[in-house]
């Protein structure tokens, strides 16, 4: 097959050339992305007057065949014409004759890439926004049934201070709402329209970009030809906002796998949603948690490829720039994948409230209420800080905790100490006494609760 850009070439390009040369393996999947610009292209040709509005019908038609065909599975696409872009148009060729040879009057395939993987992006950052607005419904719905279920809060993974599984929950739902924002913000700048900035320069041609913008959707029209082509921004930071995604679902399953071990046994994963051993016949693994953690290192790996893709390249476009597509789709394809099933894993998972329970109630989480109550009683903090720290020392020794202790020993480490300790070192006191807002009493998180289902509700 003779290409399309072969006019001034004696010779035709080696077998491993266009093997090597072909991005038609990947860049297939931007197929209705590229015919659902052509259309907009040849119309607005025929709106100021460079193709007749007869030819524009006909190119519109055998684009709308061609479209049809492809998700009818009965399109073959060639390695020789290399792209989606040039298979595309042979086809138009094959099936509409010499007028198929105009739609690409005024346009490059460098303007037609930048305009195709903006469409395509678009959509994508759409479909993991309602993924992860999904994922954030299903944490709000188990926060609400997890409000009275106290557990140990962490530092150092230390048991530091006792909080309620809602507030634990809470704070991934606040990582995955800042990762909607960012998306959100990303596709404000994805959302701009490249095509007439031809190769990099534009055209002499009088074309109504405006018109295109509209017909495409998007806000607005790149400013410039030379970064209209060249410009692969809105895929890094897309990556970037996709490699936050992956460490937050990388955290959080870090949690569960460690909450699902006989050590902790704090959460049990549905069977749907854990795997066994070949060999021992009594293993339940946490497969899905740890692929998903696994998978993070892929999107990141896919942010590495394009900045470094990017970092040298002079203007404006540059072969290099083919590479973007494999890492782009990967970090796309990978983010959902782990979406899709982070969520079910996490809605059916069986929570041990009483093992939760007896582990915050143990490892002195009541520490620093004891401070607090101290200080409440007139002891500067530090001091209350010594005092309590003595207190766990001799505590330690006689393998007992703090509510263990009787007043009378209570008081060889503060006279002020009354019965009012009890309550004020209990655990459930100590949750529910932390009111501030964003901290972890049951009224606070009703309140962060109601608050976050508004945000989520407005996405």
């Amino acid at each position: 097959m003779s290409k399309l850009w072969g006019g001034r070439f004696q010779k035709e390009t080696d077998s491993l050339v266009d093997d090597f040369h072909s991005s038609i393996s990947f860049d297939s999947r931007l197929y209705k992305y590229d015919i659902t610009g052509s259309i907009a292209h040849a119309a607005m040709l025929a709106r100021v007057g460079i193709i007749s509005l007869e030819e524009s019908e006909t190119i519109t038609r055998g684009l709308q065949g061609i479209l049809a065909d492809i998700e009818a599975g009965l399109v073959e696409f060639s390695v020789s014409a290399e792209d989606i872009h040039m298979n595309v148009e042979q086809l138009l060729i094959e099936r509409i004759g010499e007028v198929g040879k105009k739609l690409h009057t005024a346009r490059s395939r460098n303007d037609q890439v930048a305009l195709d993987v903006r469409m395509y992006l678009r959509d994508e950052i759409d479909a993991v926004l309602e993924l992860l607005g999904q994922l954030n419904v299903t944490l709000l719905d188990l926060a609400e049934q997890h409000i009275d279920t106290v557990m140990p809060g962490y530092t150092h993974l230390q048991r530091a201070q006792p909080v309620n599984l809602a507030h634990h929950l809470l704070a991934y739902c606040q990582m995955f709402y800042r990762d909607m924002d960012r998306l959100r913000d990303c596709r404000r700048r994805v959302n701009v329209m490249p095509l007439g900035a031809g190769a990099l320069a534009g055209t002499t041609f009088p074309l109504d970009r405006a018109f295109v913008a509209r017909e495409l959707g998007f806000d607005a029209i790149t400013e410039n030809s030379l970064d209209a082509v060249s410009d692969r921004d809105f895929a890094v930071e897309f990556a970037a906002a996709a490699a936050l995604v992956m460490v937050h679902l990388s955290r959080f399953c870090e949690e569960i796998i460690l909450w699902s071990t006989s050590e902790f046994s704090f959460v049990e994963l549905d069977d749907a949603y854990s795997t066994g051993s070949s060999m021992m016949p009594q293993k339940k693994n946490p497969d899905v948690a740890e692929l998903i953690k696994g998978k993070s290192g892929r999107v990141f790996g896919d942010l590495t490829t394009l900045l470094v893709m990017l970092k040298g390249l002079p203007l404006a476009y540059n072969k290099d720039m083919q590479e973007d597509k494999e890492a782009l789709f990967d970090a796309v394809d990978t983010v959902k994948k782990c979406l899709l099933i982070f969520r079910p894993m996490l809605a059916t998972m069986r929570v041990k409230k009483d093992n939760l329970a007896r582990a915050a109630r143990g490892g002195f989480t009541n520490a620093t209420d004891l401070a607090d109550y101290l200080v409440e009683k007139g002891v500067p903090f530090r001091e209350a800080h010594e005092i309590v720290g003595r207190a766990v020392a001799y505590c330690i020794e006689r393998a007992g905790n703090l509510d263990d202790l009787t007043l009378e020993e209570f008081n060889r480490f503060s006279p002020v100490i009354d019965e009012e300790v009890y309550s004020a070192i209990g655990i459930d006191h100590c949750v529910a006494a932390r009111k501030v807002p964003g901290g972890p009493a049951p009224e606070a998180v009703r309140e962060s609760i109601a608050k976050m289902r508004g945000r989520v509700g407005l996405l």
